[in-house]
């Protein structure tokens, strides 16, 4: 049996253990333990798993994750989405969809501050679909606009899908961290944009918020008030992104100095109470080890299909047949969209980066453009039925008050939305490549 063909074996035998609901973190390990032993032996497979552990335990670049994680943590827990969100829907008021329009624009502050889709969705769902529903509005757009908006997590730095994404694709984490912020703020005014169209052509669907008059005399006084306990989050946001663009320091060190902010302003705000730090180093801690857990069977499985040479033979294969960059990434799309229906987002990156890098690199795309397109294909996969991570979040959050097919149907709209930012991504690299060429 040739080595490409134990490679594609293997990748078959990750799925089927996935579906029978065995977890991606042992899948991996299993396939890749079973997969070294026939391609060498079993004392070569019981190696790599020996050593593969402190070789993810000492990896410089994933020490940015757990950094990253505790900055959204301290953010989620000490209550800063409740000023972004009170400031979002104060700026947004006049608008047609004003509060929908505000959950969009407070979650891509949220997302710049946390770098989790799924910590987005959760703590907006709770401050702003209430509010959404005791104005009338429409249950589909309510849930949906948590659900989606909560997705500029992927994109929007500091991003861990672009950490993890960078380790396993051996790229330049701060430029992935970097070229994901033009996307991210098109993602945003996209959505923005459909928000605004559907509530001008049907107004019931989001009701105009009464304004009365007394508040209504001052209403730019309390716009500029509600900026006052967000300007930290603006100065967390920019410093990291700032720093990573100027160069002044590395992802890791993004992430320890925003965990370090993010303490900082709570503290100063008087929100970093002892219950506050102990749930954000506890919910750090947790989530790092799940993440890790899962990178340990992805690199055992990147070691098991180095040495089948399937990657090598995919990429061999693509650059007989020519193609050009545009039809693989119409091809991967497929891939990514039907994987995404049925893993975790950080499943179906793991799972397919060993496969589909070499074939990206045999036909010459730029790797900080295809990581771009990458992640924003998982990001599609946290709302597509079946599986919809970012829909069960927001339905966690809401229990019976919406039906789960409500939130799906709401969800559609943005994904017509995602259909159309796919589009000028591929179209125009320039929008993902402009800022990390001019670093």
């Amino acid at each position: 049996m040739s080595g490409p063909l134990i490679g594609a074996l293997g990748l078959v035998g990750v799925l089927l253990l996935i579906a029978i609901r065995i977890p991606i973190g042992v899948a991996l390990g299993v396939a890749a333990v079973a997969g070294l032993s026939i391609l060498r032996n079993l004392n070569v497979a019981m190696n790599v798993m020996e050593q593969t552990p402190f070789e993810v335990a000492a990896s410089w670049s994933l020490s940015a994750i757990p950094m990253f994680i505790l900055m959204g943590a301290i953010a989620h827990n000490s209550g800063i989405s409740v000023a972004l969100f009170r400031a979002a829907r104060l700026w947004a008021s006049r608008l047609p969809g004003g509060l929908a329009v505000a959950t969009n624009l407070a979650s891509a502050g949220f997302a710049a501050a946390s770098g989790s889709s799924v910590a987005t969705a959760a703590t907006m769902g709770k401050l702003a679909i209430p509010e959404m529903l005791r104005n009338g509005y429409d249950k589909g757009l309510a849930a949906g606009v948590v659900a989606s908006a909560g997705t500029l997590g992927a994109l929007i730095p500091p991003s861990i899908m672009f950490v993890i994404y960078g380790v396993f694709a051996e790229v330049s984490i701060t430029k992935l961290l970097i070229a994901g912020v033009l996307p991210g703020l098109l993602t945003a005014a996209v959505y923005t944009t459909m928000i605004i169209l559907r509530a001008k052509l049907d107004p019931k669907i989001a009701p105009p918020v009464t304004i009365d008059a007394e508040v209504e005399g001052t209403i730019w006084r309390a716009r500029w008030a509600s900026l006052i306990p967000v300007w930290p989050v603006l100065v967390l946001i920019f410093g990291i992104i700032g720093g990573l663009y100027g160069g002044i320091f590395t992802p890791t060190e993004a992430g320890a100095g925003g965990a370090l902010l993010a303490c900082a302003i709570a503290l100063v705000q008087g929100r970093l109470t002892r219950h506050v730090l102990w749930e954000s180093v506890t919910e750090a801690v947790m989530t790092t080890a799940s993440l890790l857990f899962v990178a340990y069977g992805a690199v055992m499985f990147t070691k098991f299909l180095a040495l089948s040479g399937l990657p090598v033979y995919l990429g061999s294969m693509i650059q007989a047949m020519e193609l050009s960059p545009y039809m693989l990434i119409l091809a991967a799309s497929v891939i990514y969209l039907i994987l995404g229906m049925f893993l975790d987002p950080m499943g179906v990156l793991l799972l397919s980066l060993p496969v589909m890098q070499p074939m990206f690199a045999a036909v010459g795309a730029d790797p900080i453009w295809v990581g771009v397109i990458v992640v924003k294909f998982i990001e599609i996969g946290l709302l597509t039925p079946p599986v919809g991570f970012n829909v069960y979040v927001v339905k966690s959050v809401v229990g019976d008050d919406i039906p789960i097919g409500t939130i799906f149907r709401g969800v559609g709209w943005f994904l017509i939305c995602e259909a159309v930012i796919m589009f000028l991504l591929v179209v125009f690299p320039q929008i993902s490549l402009y800022l990390p060429n001019h670093m």
